[in-house]
């Protein structure tokens, strides 16, 4: 694997949010003064100097001090100055060895250094000390990548025969896999002319996307919409959805309308930008020689193309289930008709309960007890070692991720709250923190890092597992359907919406393909016959919706979308088989957090019980949704 391919940690930020309440017996576990001291101190956000050590990460177990971290950059500086050395000569084994070793002590010097003065930035991002930092750490990646910007380039031009001989000989054992891909990825490198035009017109493809970001990001502008108190309000891309989660209905109906009616009227331009997107995609598929954009897509991960339309299929297999759940929504909102406005609205009223952050590790814990005894110590490990900065601070960073660098525990950033949605935020950063975690020490540097298919199933499977615990322990009805109604949501955002972008990329990428046109009339057709399929015959689907694809930002990152899709559903089956079978499962679930990147996504997931390129995950999935159906089914009654 080249350096620029593993040189910086994947980030993994969080973006569902999980939202709830806890059993009651949790809840009351803290003393009632703590937990009004803890109040107080929120209500008074404390600047980063402020915060106890206890609720801070430890990066000092990354680097003691900046002077240590001046060494190390140093050395860095040192090391990239010996890449030249090794271009022109890598056609002996104990050459592209000594090469191979180079990159990967550089990759991690300088995947250290950046992630240490990110985070350090993140704790408090008006801190222009470490915004100097993060600077000077991405610009010695950016020189040391173009240092060894020559390795795969040399390798790739060699003889399929010489590549052959490097993959079995025993000096470069430790490189197999990474010679083992480069030589798959020969096939669809061109002549060092042909590649050398296409980098000049590297800048020119990225036109659609660049379009479409400055036109929905600043061009944009929605109209002034009444609220529910009837003041005129600003319609942002930020609060578009808290509009439609409004329980006014006609405050919903008006976001919906203004922001479709805004699209509509620059449709032409938004049409042509997508347009010239996937004539990219296609240009690029055929000078390569893929059979199709899809194929291209779904090569890097060495996907097969099964996996992407058994997702389609099994899906349209369990459409069904989703007009059922459309149904029961409607019967929940208590209207006569249920329209796209309507699909974020709340179905039951919110739960607001408190849970502490020491009440939400400990619940997490006891959520994740089927994962056996090492999870548990690991888990707690994190707990007790300073995995985890706990709390919002002056300038600190929104949202929540888990993040590290290899040869240091992960790390996990949260800006807690005391309510469930912070709980599952918890239990899914820890999901990536101990995939981390068990990855790096089962394997070396080049192999540990898992793929962005892989990235989202531990963190849901640890979702999953939660929800299962916190349902089995509920008996407040209300409680149990607010919950319910989450977990039914989850499978239509991520599962049915992400699968329907998925089909409508495999639609528009066919026609272009086939030399068709794509009018903003043939989207908005496209689009519009894919949400009755997908909704039913009792939603009403309105027309506005026929323009929802002209801001959907994902379309310009071609066939991403499906990849949530399978990691639910991938997520879905593991949680289910570990609380079937008990300990088979959890060994096998145990290897796949173990395998990193060293085999292909799907090899991996197929070795843990996990088969993407059969339908069976998806089912299992679907099978898990319509239970979920039938548990709020029966609580209506």
């Amino acid at each position: 694997m080249s350096f620029t391919a593993r040189s910086l940690r994947l980030l993994l930020a969080l973006s569902l949010l999980p939202v709830g309440s806890s059993n009651a017996a949790a809840q009351n576990s803290m003393p009632a003064t703590s937990h009004h001291l803890r109040r107080i101190s929120m209500e008074q956000l404390l600047k980063r100097s402020e915060v106890p050590a206890e609720n801070r990460w430890k990066l000092e177990d990354m680097f003691a001090s900046q002077e240590q971290w001046d060494k190390e950059y140093n050395e860095a500086k040192a090391l990239i100055k010996k890449a030249s050395a090794f271009q022109g000569k890598l056609d002996s084994a104990e050459e592209l060895k000594a090469c191979f070793e180079l990159d990967d002590e550089l990759s991690q010097l300088t995947e250290r250094l950046y992630v240490y003065a990110h985070m350090r930035q993140d704790e408090d991002t008006a801190a222009p000390t470490y915004q100097a930092l993060t600077q000077k750490a991405k610009k010695l990646s950016v020189e040391a990548g173009e240092a060894l910007s020559f390795v795969t380039p040399e390798i790739l031009s060699l003889p399929v025969e010489k590549l052959d001989q490097f993959i079995a000989d025993p000096t470069l054992s430790a490189y197999t896999f990474t010679l083992t891909e480069m030589k798959r990825e020969k096939a669809h490198v061109l002549s060092k002319a042909e590649e050398a035009l296409l980098a000049q017109v590297g800048n020119i493809s990225q036109a659609p996307q660049n379009i479409f970001g400055m036109l929905n990001n600043a061009d944009l502008k929605f109209p002034k919409i009444k609220n529910e108190e009837g003041k005129e309000v600003e319609l942002t891309h930020g609060s578009y959805i808290q509009f439609l989660e409004s329980p006014d209905r006609e405050v919903r109906k008006n976001a919906f309308k203004a922001v479709y009616e805004t699209y509509a009227k620059q449709k032409n331009t938004i049409a042509a930008t997508l347009s010239a997107n996937v004539n990219k995609n296609v240009f690029y598929s055929r000078v390569r020689k893929y059979p199709s954009v899809l194929e291209m897509s779904l090569y890097g991960d060495n996907i097969p193309k099964e996996v992407y339309t058994n997702l389609i299929d099994t899906i349209h297999e369990s459409l069904p289930l989703m007009h059922r759940y459309m149904k029961l929504r409607q019967k929940l909102l208590g209207v006569d008709e249920l329209h796209m406005y309507d699909l974020f609205a709340p179905l039951v009223d919110e739960y607001k309960l408190d849970i502490t952050f020491e009440e939400a590790k400990q619940i997490t814990k006891e959520g994740l007890k089927p994962l056996g005894d090492d999870y548990l110590s690991v888990l707690q490990e994190g707990y007790d070692n300073g995995w985890i900065d706990i709390y919002e601070n002056e300038n600190k960073r929104t949202g929540a991720y888990s993040w590290g660098a290899y040869g240091t525990h992960p790390y996990v950033l949260l800006n807690h709250n005391d309510n469930l949605n912070s709980m599952f935020t918890l239990a899914h950063e820890m999901g990536h923190a101990l995939h981390s975690y068990y990855s790096d020490n089962a394997l070396k540097y080049r192999d540990a890092q898992y793929t962005i298919f892989l990235a989202e199933v531990a963190s849901t499977t640890n979702e999953a597992l939660l929800m299962d615990y916190l349902l089995n322990k509920s008996t407040d009805p209300k409680e149990k359907m607010y919950l319910l109604t989450y977990y039914a949501d989850q499978f239509r955002t991520t599962v049915f919406r992400q699968t329907m972008f998925a089909e409508f990329e495999k639609i528009i990428h066919q026609r272009a393909e086939e030399g068709e046109s794509l009018t903003p009339q043939d989207l908005s057709a496209i689009y519009y016959d894919l949400n009755v399929k997908y909704y039913g015959a009792d939603m009403v689907v309105d027309k506005d919706i026929e323009m929802e694809w002209a801001r959907i930002p994902h379309f310009y990152n071609s066939f991403y979308v499906y990849k949530y899709a399978t990691g639910f559903s991938a997520a879905t089956s593991f949680s289910k088989q570990i609380l079937e079978e008990g300990k088979p499962a959890v060994d096998r679930y145990l290897g796949f957090l173990k395998s990193g990147g060293s085999d292909y996504s799907i090899n991996i997931l197929a070795k843990a019980g996990v088969d993407m390129s059969s339908p069976e995950p998806i089912r299992e999935a679907m099978s898990v949704f319509e239970s979920v159906i039938e548990q709020m089914e029966q609580l209506t009654k």
